[in-house]
Order: structure tokens, then sequence, then C-alpha cells
């Protein structure tokens, strides 16, 4: 069924009172609005999130998942204000990684509604380092190097897909295989890693050029003088990627990056795993069976160390407005815009484009909002709500 219709609200870039007309699920105006609405209304591109390791209690690492199951962690993406997101598989052996990949891909293309929703793939694993602390929860054992046969074996799998691949730099071979990757489209990202200043600087000269998750997958304790963080810090050209939880980065850290990088150069990702949406209590992150608790923090049971995010998206923006000070609307670029203009995904509110975008309704007196989705011209609702209704999620 064909979707029409309009809304005015204030645009969240020029802060100007437009009315947005669309038919057939495309834009086709956008005009300055006649008159001034009595509510505080906005809308602003969908959310785009570059490391979605599953969702909504759906965990994208298992064998033989379903179109349904997929369906519903894209869904329940949709809720919380993303519109596409990069699918994100993690160290495994190498085969079966490329079997899962082709397996999603062939799943993601019987359905236009996850064509929409899945714009590409995140491998973040195996080419990591294996050294306690740096591996994260990535198994060390499965850890191999890079090289470029395997870097065209991916592309094959995944044609011309978006493709993320998080590589550590000091693996024999990276340099190579970084090389490789640049040469056949893809983004390459360093993370999971140990590497020195020289070693960041000849995989950015080979093509790297964003960072995994700063502040993350690192040991608690790191010499003061010579570190990850520092030395990345010390590098220029990095797009870096945040999880803006609060629990990841402490929010002191958070400031402090913000002040070292430039706001141009910073992402925001959740990291999610299939807890994200749901809420406490046991969910499997590929063979891992982890925890989540009342604070909401991911952990391997009856350990303190992290294992992935229960965030939602639009938590996140408004998680990051806070550890800042800030207005979600100097934030929501770096959860929007930014990550998909790196990857070349489409996320642009204009006429003739898709009728894909959040409607945004912040909350007085707090730096909380209300965030809900226009999907395809269709006001997306939750199973829970009217047939009319959009889907709203608080945030506090």
């Amino acid at each position: 069924m064909k979707h029409s219709g309009s809304i005015t609200a204030r645009h969240y870039a020029t802060r100007e009172m437009m009315t947005l007309t669309w038919r057939d699920g495309m834009i086709t105006e956008i005009r300055p609005a006649a008159a001034q609405l009595s509510e505080d209304l906005w809308f602003a591109p969908g959310l785009v999130d570059l490391q979605i390791n599953g969702f909504g209690g759906v965990d994208f690492q298992q064998d033989g998942l379903t179109e349904g199951e997929l369906l519903k962690a894209s869904r329940a993406l949709r809720t919380a204000g993303c519109t596409r997101f990069l699918l994100t598989l993690v160290t495994d052996r190498w085969e079966s990684l490329l079997t899962r990949v082709a397996h999603l891909r062939r799943l993601r293309s019987e359905s236009s509604e996850l064509s929409s929703g899945i714009a590409g793939w995140h491998i973040e694993g195996p080419f990591l380092s294996s050294e306690p602390g740096y591996c994260g929860a990535h198994d060390p054992s499965l850890m191999c190097d890079p090289t470029p046969d395997l870097i065209r074996q991916l592309r094959s799998v995944t044609g011309n897909d978006p493709v993320l691949v998080t590589i550590a730099p000091e693996r024999i071979g990276a340099y190579e295989a970084i090389a490789e990757a640049a040469k056949l489209g893809m983004r390459v990202s360093l993370g999971h890693t140990n590497a020195g200043a020289a070693c960041i600087s000849r995989a950015l000269a080979a093509g790297a050029k964003g960072f995994t998750h700063l502040g993350n997958a690192c040991p608690q304790a790191l010499d003061r003088h010579d570190n990850i963080l520092w030395r990345v810090l010390d590098t220029s050209c990095l797009l870096v990627s945040l999880i803006p939880d609060g629990i990841h980065v402490s929010p002191s850290l958070f400031r402090l990056i913000h002040r070292a990088i430039p706001v141009e150069s910073i992402y925001y990702t959740t990291d999610a795993m299939s807890a994200a949406g749901v809420g406490p209590g046991r969910y499997q992150l590929g063979k891992l069976e982890l925890e989540v608790g009342d604070d909401g923090v991911v952990r391997h049971p009856g350990r303190t160390n992290f294992a992935g995010s229960a965030l939602k998206p639009s938590d996140g923006v408004i998680r990051a407005a806070e550890m800042l000070n800030s207005s979600w609307l100097k934030v929501w670029d770096g959860f929007s815009s930014r990550p998909a203009k790196w990857m070349g995904i489409l996320n642009q509110i204009e006429v003739g484009g898709e009728a894909t975008f959040c409607v945004v309704h912040p909350c007085q007196g707090s730096l909380s909002c209300d965030v809900s989705v226009i999907w395809q011209g269709k006001q997306w609702r939750q199973p829970s709500q009217t047939p009319t209704g959009l889907a709203h999620g608080r945030l506090n």
C-alpha cells in the first residue's frame, strides 16, 4: 500500500519551520511553513549505527537466522530511531563468517524492508589483537592475520555493499590487507589494537580511516605515558567512534575526547548486542552467554569487564548530549549524517529522496526527548499502539 502525507515541524539543521510532504513513500516537497506550531516538534535524518551485533533479543552471530528474526531486530531498531545500520559480525573462523554473511545477504535480498534497514556489513574480527584486554570479549584463539586474498574473499561475498572492517594494524600482513580493502571500496577502522604510533601512521598511509569504539578493547591499567588512547588522540585524520552510554567511556573522558578531536572526526555507535531494547537477563553473543544487570551493563556472568552494549541509538543521542551538557540538536549528526557519509549510505532529507526520517519532540525542562519514525512514508508504530500512532520512545 502506498503512503502519502505531510508534517510541519522545525528542520533540525536550519531550525526553520518547514512543511515536508511525501507521496508514495518519497519526499515531494519541503517548503517554509505558513504558520508556527504551538508544540515543539522537529524532524531530522534517521539515526545510522555502524556497529550492531544484535538487537531486540536477536543475536546476529548465530547460524541459521531467519527473515523473521532479522525483521524483529530491524523493527526494534526503528522504534529506537535507527533507520539504517551495519549488521556486525564478530570474531569467528573465517569460513564461518563468510558463510554467515552470504546467508544474511540472501535473506536481505528477499525483503525490501530488510534491504532498507541493513545498509551493509561490519566485520569486527578475526584480524584483531589477541593480547589480554585488547581482544575484549573476542576469542583470542580465533584471531588470525589478514591477507589481501581474505579481503578479496569478503568482497566477493558482499558484492557492492558498504563494508567496514576493523583491523589491528600490528598483525602480520595488515598493511597489505588494508591497502587491498581500500582498493576494493571498503572502509577500514583500526581497533582492538595496541599498535605503536609508527604502526598507526603506516596503517593510515595504507588506507585506514577510522578507529573502532575508542576507550574500549584495552586493559583497565594502561601506561600513563604511552598508551593506545594517547596515540589515537595524537593522530590526525582518524574518524573515531565512541559508545555514548556513559559506561564504556566515562563522561569526563567523553568530554576530553571531544576537546582533543574535532567534532567532525567523531561519530557515535551503540555496539549493541541482543539485549539492547529488551532489558535485564541472560543473552547470547555468538558462543558467549552474557548477563545484563539492572544497571544496563553487559558483562560475563560473575565478572566485572564489559562485553558489548545494551544501549539503544535514541538513548545514545540523549546521553551524549547530557555528557557534553549540550542539545540533542548538536549531537544528532554524530549518530546520523557523519557515519552515513563515511560509509556512503543515503540518509538525506531532500526532495526526491525516501520519506524516512525521525520526528523529535523535546521534553520541556530537560534534555530528554520523544523520538518517533516516519519510515518510507508510513507512521511507524510499536505493536501495542493504535494503527495511526507514531512509535514514541521516552528517553530518560
